[in-house]
């Protein structure tokens, strides 16, 4: 019992720590607020991309493909889109709350807080963090489309295919996984430089990118969040991980395909959510409110699904 809390324990302490670490920064002044806007830019620009390149560049992909569990994580995601639009709209009429909550409850900080989860009991190198990656090239760019749609939806207007099209293609996680997948698959590798350079940008980006999201909380946001900002991470952190986890574990999913999907479906809400909701018309503030709630409160919900699933011995 005790082994499993230090497992669980191991799982998460690191990433809220880090995020600790951003908040006490900001609390000190030394970053702007504008500054920081600039930094996770950068983060999300340059080093997720060389995230998601360097770890499918490096894993052995005919050992680790596992389409059940992609199917399952991608299908998952779609059925969790459609369930929280049928629920969410029965409760809330404003349509730019219920874009927002929509997104909250089905969209969750895979790549951010999700991976490194999964580096944080399997090692941060080898097969493990490769299923991880495998397992957000499918679900991240669903998060992406699908977000777009109701967003666009939800505000009045119809989801163009152009556009969403266009914003997947930008997408420089999508990028980066394209590439990998192309370098991988050709056989070619790169010059010893060139993939030490990789892999020490994949490094620094979930640590900065942590640090980022504490600098970014702002606590006043969380005041006017009321009934549709509870409900929103309560559909995220429980209802969301107690349903389709329990799903998985009775599919027979285990090792590191489960814990892929813990960082999947437990995870907390988008960072990118806020943006979007800002840019299409939702609400932007309940955006942020689930944002900063939802990562505070998964340092505790977290913990209690790596345990759980970690005592019933899915991994």
């Amino acid at each position: 019992m005790f082994s499993n809390m230090v497992i669980a324990a191991k799982a998460v302490a690191p990433m809220f720590i880090l995020i600790g670490i951003g908040m006490l920064v900001r609390r000190a002044g030394i970053v702007t607020q504008e500054e920081n806007r600039h930094f996770n830019r950068m983060v999300f620009l340059v080093f997720f991309s060389c995230i998601m390149f360097n770890n499918i560049y490096n894993a052995k992909l005919g050992e680790v493909f596992d389409g059940k569990l992609l199917a399952y994580g991608g299908g998952s995601v779609f059925l969790i889109f459609l369930l929280s639009i049928l629920f969410v709209t029965r409760i809330e009429k404003d349509p730019k709350k219920t874009g927002a909550m929509v997104q909250a409850i089905f969209r969750s900080n895979y790549v951010l807080m999700g991976i490194p989860m999964t580096g944080n009991i399997f090692g941060a190198s080898g097969p493990a963090i490769a299923v991880a990656t495998m397992l957000a090239a499918v679900i991240v760019p669903m998060f992406n489309t699908l977000a777009v749609i109701e967003l666009e939806i939800f505000r009045g207007g119809r989801a163009s295919v152009k556009k969403i099209l266009g914003q997947l293609v930008r997408n420089p996680m999508l990028m980066g996984a394209a590439a990998g997948l192309l370098v991988n698959f050709s056989g070619y590798r790169l010059p010893g430089m060139v993939e030490d350079l990789v892999s020490q940008m994949a490094a620094v980006g979930t640590p900065l990118a942590l640090v980022i999201l504490g600098i970014s909380f702002d606590f006043s946001q969380i005041r006017r969040g009321g009934r549709d900002l509870w409900i929103s991470v309560a559909g995220r952190l429980v209802v969301v991980p107690a349903i389709f986890l329990t799903g998985a574990a009775l599919l027979g999913f285990r090792g590191a395909g489960f814990v892929a999907l813990i960082a999947a479906f437990a995870s907390p809400c988008a960072v990118s959510s806020y943006v979007m909701a800002e840019n299409m018309g939702s609400d932007g503030q309940l955006a942020a409110s689930t944002i900063i709630m939802s990562s505070l409160l998964s340092c505790v919900t977290l913990f209690i699904w790596v345990f759980l699933f970690k005592t019933l011995g899915m991994f």
